[in-house]
């Protein structure tokens, strides 16, 4: 008589081969998937040999007052482009709040290494020129993955040209001072997302947490709400860049 192992073996051959003829389920959002998948191996592969060994290098050499008092410049430097947005968005509230926020910041706050902004009771908030563009019925375009850059979609990728033109670091005229500029804020994002790499590396496929992370956060900026409870949860995943410094901790108040 034929053991069970025996009887079993041709039902999960043929299950084999049934999922391996199904064709892989495409995501309509992600029309490019094949290229930008392929770019995202060659970030992450930057990722893992270049970026990440520096953000840890910074987080180890650095004390934690001064951690945040370099993410508060750039957050600070980049607020003018929250502010025009608000403009544009029409928030007449959100446009004097975050325009006292601004300066308080760059005042007394020493050119934003500190946020008494925040103690005084003015909220921070965030927006650009993509989710302006999605205020008004633009739609995300297909979805992007850019070299060095990360995730994006068309609509996005065109707003963050756009406001590249309301951050001072623009108008520097002098090469060097930009380039060094552009070079700490990039050691500086990169420390923001160490907290995020226990998720991702949890995640079977992260490529699509990525996507869907990053798709829903800016569904959420647009329209405050996501698709579904677990979409909700996975773009929360880049609101770290946001809420949290990189040791896993709420910023303190300055």
């Amino acid at each position: 008589m034929p053991t069970l192992s025996r009887l079993a073996t041709p039902f999960i051959a043929l299950l084999l081969g049934a999922c391996a003829a199904a064709p892989a389920k495409r995501d309509p959002r992600d029309p490019f998937e094949r290229v930008n998948r392929s770019i995202y191996k060659f970030n992450d592969g930057f990722d893992r040999a270049v970026a990440k060994p520096i953000a840890h290098g910074y987080r180890a050499a650095t004390p934690q007052f001064v951690r945040t008092g370099v993410s508060n410049f750039f957050d600070n430097l980049h607020y003018p482009t929250t502010i025009v947005n608000d403009v544009l968005q029409a928030k007449v509230k959100s446009f004097f709040s975050d325009t006292g926020r601004f300066v308080l910041n760059s005042t007394l706050g020493v050119g934003g290494l500190f946020d008494p902004a925040t103690s005084a009771g003015l909220d921070k908030n965030t927006r650009d020129l993509g989710q302006t563009f999605g205020k008004w019925g633009i739609g995300t375009g297909p979805y992007l993955m850019l070299p060095f850059l990360g995730p994006t979609d068309v609509r996005d990728a065109v707003g963050r040209g756009g406001d590249t033109f309301t951050t001072p670091q623009y108008y520097l005229l002098n090469f060097w001072p930009s380039a060094g500029l552009f070079a700490v804020e990039a050691v500086d994002t990169r420390y923001r997302l160490l907290s995020t790499d226990a998720v991702l590396d949890a995640a079977y496929d992260r490529y699509a947490f990525i996507r869907n992370a990053y798709l829903q956060r800016r569904q959420f900026m647009v329209t405050g709400s996501s698709a579904s409870k677990e979409e909700e949860d996975e773009q929360k995943l880049f609101e770290n860049l946001e809420n949290t410094d990189q040791d896993g901790k709420t910023p303190p108040k300055e």
